[in-house]
């Protein structure tokens, strides 16, 4: 599984989580190869159905109609895990961590799931 953050998720989420997995493909928006910041939810949505990435967000309010619209365009994704205000990051990076490394290839197809997911 590899995840794309977006450019609401704290930069130090993702160096809790390359620090603990370093093998583990996380990017953020606004890394090299990735979507630029400043790009509208739909267009992330697109780029990670296209690149197979996992969306990583904090993003409550929005999101779930921009999953609904990209669904009904015949689109698909390879999930969007949330996450949870309330959980710390070393927790929330573990979280993460297991959700890579114990999920069925599309457990998270086409679903927003919120943390914690297992």
């Amino acid at each position: 599984m590899r995840f794309l953050c977006d450019e609401n998720v704290g930069s130090a989420l993702i160096a809790a989580l390359r620090q603990r997995d370093p093998a583990l493909v996380i990017w953020a928006v606004g890394d090299p190869g990735a979507p630029p910041r400043g790009t509208a939810d739909p267009v992330i949505l697109l780029w990670c159905e296209e690149q197979d990435f996992v969306l990583v967000t904090n993003n409550r309010r929005t999101m779930p109609e921009h999953l609904a619209e990209h669904l009904n365009g015949g689109h698909h994704t390879p999930g969007i895990l949330q996450l949870n205000p309330d959980i710390g990051i070393g927790e929330t990076a573990e979280l993460l961590l297991l959700a890579a490394h114990a999920s069925w290839p599309d457990e998270h197809r086409d679903q927003i799931k919120y943390l914690p997911v297992l």
